[in-house]
């Protein structure tokens, strides 16, 4: 059986229990949010669904034992407008460093052994408080990190050069925030390589790393992106597929959780890869780690 617990029914927590659910890719879902008529509310708008779906998945509100024996829990918590209205990436921090605690003390207490799976920001942060708090061995621990960028930079590049934007590849390492970087050494346009001036390399950089904001400008927060990269990483626990993507991992050169390239499957973390990264990618990854790492000592 299949079983994902998801914490915070926020925009994002929604979206993913609702591909979950649509998709077929649970057998039991278990929601928790601390607004009670909030959780009723998605209850009942979940099971009107399942009435007309083919998938019939059991779905429990606000059980934190119910939890205890799922596969994979995520985590969704916080509040976007706290980001939104200072501009901010790390406005959530503050907020979501409580969560963490308590979120991981409750985890820990009634022994959850699974695969643990954060979106909530600052995502690299907050991997690595959840990791303290629940004391999971640090494999089972991980977040959809730089993922999300990822897909923005594709998007940016497909719509530059007028191509599919699953004919672009590379990555986007880092934090999941404003010192992320596009190493453009990964990238490559209809799987080969290519030339770029330095005015279009900022162009697209930016494009990438304020996509978020174009989003939120817009309808005031993000969600479809976001829980497409968690579905997807839920979707390689499940089936072990030892499938290459880009998430918050614990990064061993630079001891700190960071977006990085890990091999996930049923275990979780498998393995992470050596990216053949030029000298100043090699300098931005030390630069956007330690700025992480400060961070989560200051929030612990």
């Amino acid at each position: 059986m299949r079983k994902v617990g998801i914490i915070g029914l926020g925009h994002v927590g929604v979206t993913v229990a609702y591909t979950l659910i649509t998709k077929g890719i649970v057998d039991e879902l278990v929601c928790i949010d601390t607004d009670e008529k909030k959780a009723k509310a998605e209850f009942y708008d979940f099971s009107d669904a399942l009435a007309i779906l083919p998938n019939q998945p059991h779905i429990i509100m606000n059980s934190y034992e119910a939890l205890a024996d799922a596969d994979i829990i995520i985590t969704a918590f916080g509040d976007i407008r706290l980001s939104v209205e200072g501009n901010d990436r790390f406005g959530e921090l503050s907020l979501n460093a409580k969560n963490a605690k308590e979120v991981g003390q409750k985890l820990k207490a009634i022994q959850f052994d699974g695969i643990l799976l954060n979106i909530s920001n600052p995502c690299d942060v907050i991997c690595a408080l959840l990791q303290h708090y629940t004391g999971l061995p640090k494999e089972r621990v991980l977040g959809t990190g730089t993922s999300l960028d990822t897909a923005r930079m594709k998007r940016a590049l497909a719509q530059h050069y007028n191509v599919a934007s699953n004919n672009i590849s590379g990555y986007v390492l880092g934090e999941h925030g404003d010192s992320q970087f596009i190493a453009w050494s990964t990238v490559q346009v209809n799987h080969l390589p290519f030339s770029i001036s330095e005015a279009e390399t900022k162009e697209l950089e930016e494009k990438t790393r304020n996509g978020a904001w174009t989003i939120v400008e817009g309808k005031g927060y993000t969600s479809y992106g976001i829980a497409s990269c968690a579905v997807e990483i839920v979707n390689a626990i499940f089936n072990d597929a030892h499938q290459l993507l880009v998430v918050s991992t614990p990064f061993n050169e630079e001891e700190t959780y960071i977006g990085y390239p890990a091999i996930i499957g049923a275990k979780g973390i498998v393995d992470t890869i050596e990216l053949p990264l030029s000298q100043k990618e090699k300098e931005e990854l030390a630069k956007t780690a330690q700025m992480i790492q400060e961070k989560i000592d200051h929030s612990l």
